[in-house]
């Protein structure tokens, strides 16, 4: 059985990968979204603490 690293690459080298891939990257670029990525990573940085 292949490893899921070797699933996932496998995947992305497909033609339904590549789409999914382009798609990601287009979403990417909207600005409103890059600002919701901003609030995402600076509320998971938190204040450091972890359960």
């Amino acid at each position: 059985m292949a490893s899921i690293v070797q699933r996932i690459m496998s995947f992305l080298n497909s033609p339904k990968g590549r789409q999914v891939v382009d798609r990601g990257r287009r979403e990417l670029a909207k600005p409103g979204n890059q600002e919701k990525l901003r609030r995402l990573i600076a509320k998971g940085k938190g204040s450091g603490r972890r359960p």
